[in-house]
């Protein structure tokens, strides 16, 4: 091979992947829902999660573009983990259409008398379209075309290669088949494309650069090469997507096992047969990569609910690992609508720790001061988490209403790191609480913490619910009463003596987190319904503005609204 071929080899590899890259980007968004829709239909059964992975994957020449968005949908709590690997294995039947486009149509026509004008057909829609549909069609036919264009390159650079290495001779033997397969592994890891692999291996082929057995090695150490993407792409993932991940490996390395072992038992029968004399090479590659894939899908189809079953016992979290998000995942921010509903699963959870932490900190004792602080700054990392996850996913092209709801999703998110710093300060005052003598003051604070503990129960905050309660606007009012007339009770107290001015000072400040850590909870289940779509969305009502049968201290007022303003430890996204 000279010099010109490498570049030849080189530039004919870059056009193949880069009219994959353009085919997957243009399938995705001409598609547009009908993706989501169709794997949404995956969540009636394991046997429509194949069916649909295999017609997905087909369609957008991607499988890892499919395995994001499975994990996505596994995250947001639309499919199970069986469903979504019933997809992954659909997935690899779908991504033998690459081999099966290269076999019927790549190597049987002129190249350059369909694959050019599809090109110039679609730079022009390209062009034309905008961001309407057919635009993203030109970016499919451009991709179509390229795709071509860089095989004609492949093959052309593999004519006379075996001249130069004996690949028959070396296949002969059980360990020159293992070498082929490893030579197929690492040249997917080194490109990152099983696609791109099977081109090359079929472009071998169909020269006669190897024989059907050194590709068939080819072929199954290219099946195997995938799951370095996988293993690559959970690296600090969720947890949900670590198993996926698992099972994808699991599923291609003992399909690959049975492959090789039944190429090696066949390989001196295919080598002396002459195959292709009766049938184009090519296409027996390609029918072998399909009949592969499904086999292993026989083989594997009864173990994977067992398979199931230890994976959801794996890769569990521990309580020092609660600071890390649970399904916010970077591999699925290319799909902001599924990224939107991770995000908003995670606020869901933080409200569920928030709450629990708030109703802890209001009955706990001072011994409890360390424990809460410490589940404090946990919240706040995990706000910190989703605060980064939101920049990233705001830097990807977002329709208005992903745009819209963003902002709403970090205002939700202060609230919550608010009500976690007034978790840990209230328990501070414990023992003031307690030295209280005046039976009238204890009656107050204990109907404030009362109320304020039920306004908790009413502002658990649910993935699925988007409307504000009713029950917390009337406990809000029922709340300022309540801190109203205790506060008056604490000034008499200290008037009459019964509190010296540093304690009547330090009860107000301790019954003031309180009441506003209730203020909070409430601010953040009235704005909940601004992260639906907004055709689901409910009106946003202040309630602090509405009518209340309290006189609010209109000095407090204007501290509370300045200090929600300005917190004293404010939210920093970085």
């Amino acid at each position: 091979m000279v010099l010109s071929d490498v570049g030849d080899l080189i530039g004919g590899l870059g056009l193949f992947l880069l009219g994959m890259q353009l085919m997957t980007s243009g399938l995705k968004r001409a598609a547009g829902s009908s993706l989501r829709k169709a794997l949404e239909a995956a969540t009636r059964s394991r046997l429509r999660g194949l069916f649909s992975g295999a017609a997905i994957t087909a369609l957008v020449q991607s499988s890892s573009a499919i395995t994001v968005a499975t994990i996505g949908f596994v995250n947001a709590g639309l499919l199970t983990l069986g469903q979504s690997i019933a997809i992954i294995y659909g997935c690899n039947i779908g991504s033998t259409m690459t081999g099966w486009l290269v076999a019927t149509i790549g190597f049987n026509f002129n190249i350059s008398a369909f694959a050019l004008p599809i090109i110039g057909i679609g730079m022009m829609l390209r062009l034309i379209g905008g961001e309407q549909r057919y635009a993203h069609v030109g970016t499919t036919l451009t991709g179509f075309g390229l795709f071509f264009v860089g095989l004609s390159f492949l093959k052309d650079t593999f004519n006379g290669l075996e001249n130069s290495i004996p690949f028959e001779a070396i296949s002969q033997t059980s360990a020159g088949l293992a070498l082929f397969v490893l030579a197929g592994f690492i040249l997917t890891v080194l490109i990152q494309s099983s696609g791109a692999a099977m081109a090359i291996t079929l472009s071998m082929a169909a020269t006669g650069a190897i024989p059907l057995a050194t590709a068939g090695a080819l072929v199954i150490g290219a099946n195997l090469g995938t799951t370095s993407t996988a293993a690559l792409s959970v690296i600090g993932a969720t947890s949900n997507a670590k198993r996926i991940a698992c099972a994808h490996v699991a599923f291609n390395l003992l399909t690959g096992a049975v492959g090789l072992l039944l190429l090696i038992s066949l390989a001196n029968i295919i080598n002396a047969s002459n195959l292709t004399q009766f049938f184009d090479l090519v296409i027996l590659l390609a029918l072998f990569h399909t009949l592969f894939n499904i086999v292993g899908v026989l083989i594997m189809w009864p173990l994977t609910t067992p398979m199931v079953s230890f994976l959801e016992k794996r890769f569990r979290r521990g309580d020092e690992d609660l600071a890390k998000a649970r399904y916010l995942d970077n591999n699925i921010l290319e799909t902001p609508s599924l990224a939107i509903e991770a995000m908003i699963r995670e606020l869901s959870r933080v409200s569920q720790m928030t709450n629990t932490l708030a109703k802890q900190a209001i009955s706990a004792e001072i011994a409890d001061n360390k424990q809460i602080r410490s589940q404090a700054l946990i919240i706040n990392k995990l706000i910190i988490e989703i605060g980064k996850f939101s920049q990233k996913l705001g830097q990807q092209p977002l329709g208005e209403a992903i745009a819209q709801i963003l902002p709403s999703a970090m205002r939700i998110a202060r609230y919550f790191n608010e009500i976690a710093r007034l978790s840990s300060l209230i328990v501070q005052y414990s023992e003031r609480f307690n030295q209280i003598s005046d039976s009238n003051t204890q009656k107050d604070i204990y109907e404030l913490k009362k109320i304020t503990n039920r306004m908790l129960d009413a502002t658990v905050i649910d993935s699925e619910s988007y409307s504000s309660s009713d029950e917390s606007r009337k406990l809000l009012h029922k709340l300022e009463k309540t801190y109203q007339k205790i506060k008056l009770h604490v000034l008499d107290a200290m008037i009459d003596g019964r509190l010296s001015p540093d304690e009547g000072t330090e009860l107000l400040d301790s019954l003031s987190h309180v009441h506003r850590l209730g203020q909070q909870a409430e601010k953040s289940v009235r704005y909940w319904s601004s992260l639906a779509p907004i055709e689901h969305r409910s009106p946003i009502i202040d309630a602090s503005h509405s009518r209340s049968t309290a006189e609010p201290d209109n000095r407090q007022q204007l501290k509370d609204k300045k200090t929600d303003q300005s917190p004293k430890e404010p939210l920093v996204v970085n």
